[in-house]
């Protein structure tokens, strides 16, 4: 592409909040989405705001305004979306700040200034928005955590799980993680299994890449690893259909192998998470 082609991002965060993609870095977003080099136009993301609990709250009030500033340091147009509290008929409270209508009206408007749009979200209300986009002329990708919706998946002209590109979602027991070192915690996909002998290869997103459809660990440019992987390692939850399913997302750990050199080998292996099963 053109180093002049123009990317527009879009976040439902909370959609993206309550699907797994608590914590999500903003400034990793934002290195994902210019990845190829285009001019980022539209940074765009949608928050909710209890404003009748921060006027109670002091604390969430403080904390709430303190995150909006840090996402804003990083470039971003925040749209606050207040939560409104609802009463039925026994008198049970449910709360919503559904910001779908402005995201989609938001998208839709700028599209004809935009070449790329990177939705993040994992909600099928947007199937209409994703095919009046593409028919604007625009490429169109998806990052999503849990729940995302297969059709949205299909859709799309590329989707990538959030939970493996590399530190846009922390590994909150790992504070001083550093991805793809040995010893540090990844998350990936097994790409072959071999249930007779035992073993087999899990594959990572080791770098943030214009090259992200250079799958081949084998190939020179490609930003993945492949990681060598013994059925000792991998946690009683994880079954053979899991592993063979391209779509099990899987933690584990990498460290250096002693058998073979400058290879790696995965440990502590267990479920991230497992998609539309």
């Amino acid at each position: 592409m053109s180093s002049s082609f123009r990317v527009g991002v879009f976040v439902d965060a909370e959609n993206v909040r309550y699907n797994g993609g608590y914590q999500m870095r903003y400034d990793i977003l934002r290195r994902f989405a210019a990845r190829e080099g285009g001019v980022l136009q539209r940074l765009n993301t949608y928050m909710a705001y209890d404003a009748e609990r921060a006027r109670e709250d002091f604390e969430y009030k403080k904390k709430a305004h303190a995150y909006q500033q840090m996402v804003r340091d990083f470039g971003w147009k925040i749209t606050a979306k207040t939560v409104r509290r609802y009463t039925d008929d026994k008198g049970n409270i449910t709360t919503k700040a559904n910001a779908d209508l402005d995201m989609a009206v938001d998208a839709m408007l700028q599209a004809n200034r935009l070449d790329q749009v990177l939705l993040v979200t994992g909600d099928g209300d947007f199937l209409q928005v994703v095919e009046a986009l593409q028919n604007a002329g625009c490429r169109v990708e998806l990052i999503g955590f849990k729940n995302v919706s297969r059709l949205l998946q299909q859709r799309v002209d590329a989707f990538y799980s959030g939970f493996v590109i590399p530190d846009l979602l922390p590994v909150h027991y790992e504070p001083r993680n550093e991805w793809g070192k040995p010893g540090s915690c990844v998350r990936g996909v097994c790409t072959k299994w071999f249930p007779d002998k035992g073993y087999g290869f899990l594959r990572f997103m080791n770098q943030i890449s214009n090259n992200l459809w250079i799958t081949d660990p084998r190939e020179p440019d490609s930003p993945y690893v492949s990681v060598f992987c013994h059925a000792n390692e991998v946690a009683d939850e994880v079954t053979e259909d899991l592993l063979m399913n391209r779509e099990t997302i899987l933690e584990f750990y990498v460290n250096e192998s002693e058998q073979k050199d400058n290879g790696l080998v995965a440990n502590n292996v267990r479920l991230a998470f497992s998609v539309n099963r």
